[in-house]
């Protein structure tokens, strides 16, 4: 154990003299493994948030809610554009139908694309509100989240189309104000008076905004039939769309044949007709992701492979340089009794800490990088321990493929020849 810690000693204190006794040479040795660490484990940290954000978004609406759209999320919407233009608007009437029919059903929801209308209280007004038609169910489809005593349609509100609404948190904001309590306020759109019933959560700091309501005028579906154009049509405008959740224990995949089955009846579409609908999951934007992801760590990987290859033959250059000046004290440490196994052991040492170093620094500015972004842009990338652990044994190992030459070429140097030298 002596002999161990002796070894390491020996070794950190030869790394330190030679990245001491030429600093350009070790500095420019060193880049190839602090770049390499950087590109591995900086895509790998960057990906990783990435990837926490994105799931954490999906997470919010739940893996057991179908979405029935005009085209599938898994393809190209501007492949097959007119394709997807020419299918029907889901209508009303297929909702009570599937409401009816459905018997593995815990929740269905309809709601429809209105349009964007100017929001006024007094004197102040939001451009560009998107109103949206909704049925009861849609606060859980949605799981929507109200600030204080906020809160959705009742069921007489809903049945009787209330003259009620439910605002974004952007809305709330560029309306009121901070200091000023949203809730049965009286808002007007088009001549016609709403009463404020709720103000959404802000939406936060998710990438993918699946839920982002912040912008958003909901009012019920009942309402919109009697006092909105539902007709109007333009890009987006009047597209309706519904979500089906799945009861407890029962898998998406029996819910899609039953929603399949039902709709194409209502449709009356023939046995070989296409389907005219797609029913959406969120594994398919999961799994979109997924691979989105991997082609980014490859290419992360595949960049700081190139550049820890450079690095490690740069190492093992100054490692071959560090033997040669070192040839005479290396034979007198041999003659003096000390074993192959300890010189192999000490040089192999001295590789490791070399490139050790070059990782941390490399580490360091992946640290010094993700805070500024954080900051920049209100957005959290980490560097996790994970991900240092695997920097720290990345390096290690170069440093030993890098060492390993060099330290076998010492260890078996004949003591005479070396003192000789």
């Amino acid at each position: 154990m002596r002999q161990f810690f002796r070894i390491l000693f020996e070794g950190a204190a030869q790394a330190w003299q030679q990245l001491m006794a030429n600093k350009l040479r070790s500095f420019l040795s060193l880049l190839g493994i602090t770049i390499g660490i950087f590109c591995i484990i900086g895509v790998k940290s960057a990906v990783n948030s990435l990837e926490d954000n994105i799931r954490g978004s999906l997470a919010k609406l739940g893996n057991d809610v179908i979405y029935l759209d005009k085209f599938s999320w898994a393809e190209d919407p501007g492949a097959n554009y007119w394709k997807w233009m020419r299918r029907p608007n889901f209508v009303y009437t297929e909702f009570e139908t599937l409401k009816e029919k459905l018997k593995n059903a815990s929740e269905i929801g309809f709601w429809q694309f209105i349009g964007t209308k100017t929001l006024k209280w007094r004197s102040s007004s939001v451009e560009n509100a998107v109103f949206i038609s909704v049925t009861e169910d849609c606060a859980n489809l949605f799981r929507l989240e109200f600030i204080g005593d906020g809160r959705y349609f009742s069921s007489a509100e809903y049945t009787n189309g209330s003259d009620v609404c439910i605002i974004g948190y952007a809305l709330a904001d560029g309306l009121f104000g901070e200091n000023i309590e949203a809730l049965d306020k009286m808002v007007t759109v088009g001549g016609r008076k709403l009463k404020v019933i709720g103000v959404i959560q802000k939406s936060g700091k998710d990438l993918l905004k699946v839920s982002d309501f912040d912008n958003a005028v909901l009012i019920s579906h009942t309402l919109a039939r009697r006092g909105f154009n539902i007709r109007a049509t333009g890009p987006w405008v009047g597209n309706t769309s519904m979500g089906v959740r799945a009861k407890p224990g029962v898998d998406l995949e029996v819910m899609k044949d039953e929603i399949t089955g039902v709709l194409r009846a209502e449709r009356r579409l023939r046995p070989r007709e296409e389907t005219n609908f797609a029913l959406n999951t969120l594994t398919i934007l999961s799994g979109l992701f997924d691979s989105l992801f991997r082609v980014i760590n490859m290419a992360g990987f595949v960049i700081g492979i190139f550049a820890l290859v450079v690095g490690m033959f740069s190492v093992a250059n100054i490692m071959f340089v560090s033997v040669k000046e070192r040839t005479n004290i290396i034979g007198i440490k041999m003659a003096l009794g000390a074993k192959r196994w300890f010189i192999l052991l000490e040089i192999l040492f001295e590789a490791v800490v070399l490139c050790v170093v070059g990782g941390a620094l490399g580490l360091l500015f992946i640290w010094i990088i993700t805070e500024i972004i954080t900051k920049l842009i209100d957005f959290d990338i980490h560097l996790s321990m994970t991900n240092v652990l695997i920097g720290v044994l990345t390096s290690i190992v170069v440093g030993i493929l890098s060492g390993l030459i060099p330290a076998s070429q010492a260890s078996s140097m004949d003591p005479v020849e070396a003192i000789r030298k």
